[in-house]
């Protein structure tokens, strides 16, 4: 139980990565608040897992950022983790790359994760301390081909993140980065990326193979590293970004 008697709020907790590490939470003890535009989906998780809160909210706006941290304090009293996960990933060149994409990915990958920080370190800094943790890519640490916008907006994550560890490290909040390499999730299906393999499970087999795992990960694994980031079993780390991601950034 390494979260028991702490509050976390997710972002982007209704699927993938995010509903992964609510459930860990909630497992190891924690009362957890998560934000996600899928109401349905939402509610659905709220009913299945106890001290959990699900808050609708598109972290695109302001006042949604806002009110997420809001209504946590409304419900629970407290911040100790804060796990910025909701984002986009987006694909294309510069020269493909439209100004609504560079705009949108920016918004949400970037200023979404400032917002959010910005509103929790008060909070934190009152109690005594806390944990932010940000989720990145590894695509943020070395680029990724086609990926131009969301590479830049993961390196921008993992700079923020660093500055925010340098600058609140005294304040007792420490601020890190989780940095996933591919990971499996169900958008990948629903959005029909193995149609020209013969099986999802012959088109995962393929994509690991450049790896030197030679598998994707999946969100389970990604939601020990930001457990173990959340935890005090990582209470000497800050301003890291933590590669999760099967060997990708060693090539």
């Amino acid at each position: 139980m390494r979260l028991q008697n702490k509050t976390a709020l997710i972002t982007g907790g209704t699927s993938g990565i995010g509903e992964a590490t609510l459930k860990l939470f909630a497992q190891e003890g924690a009362r957890v608040a998560f934000t996600g535009r899928r109401e349905e989906l939402g509610l659905n998780l709220q009913s299945l897992i106890s001290n959990s809160l699900f808050i609708r909210a598109d972290h695109l706006l302001r006042e949604d950022c806002e009110r997420s941290v809001r209504e946590t304090m409304n419900a629970f009293g407290r911040i100790d983790i804060l796990f910025n996960n909701a984002g986009i990933v987006t694909h294309g060149t510069a020269e493909e790359t439209t100004e609504e994409i560079w705009q949108q990915t920016m918004r949400l990958n970037v200023t979404g994760v400032w917002r959010m920080s910005k509103l929790v370190i008060p909070i934190m800094r009152s109690q005594g301390g806390g944990v932010i943790v940000n989720n990145a890519s590894d695509w943020g640490l070395v680029g990724g081909k086609r990926a131009l916008v969301y590479a830049t907006s993961k390196g921008a994550v993992i700079q923020m993140t660093r500055s925010l560890a340098i600058d609140h490290g005294e304040d007792k909040i420490r601020v890190n980065a989780v940095c996933p390499g591919d990971t499996f999730v169900d958008r990948w299906v629903e959005r029909g990326d193995f149609s020209k393999h013969e099986s999802v499970e012959a088109g995962l087999k393929a994509m690991g193979e450049s790896f030197p795992l030679k598998r994707v990960g999946n969100v389970e694994e990604i939601a020990r590293a930001v457990l173990f980031l959340a935890s005090d079993d990582s209470s000497y780390m800050t301003g890291v970004a933590l590669a999760v991601d099967g060997g990708n950034t060693a090539q």
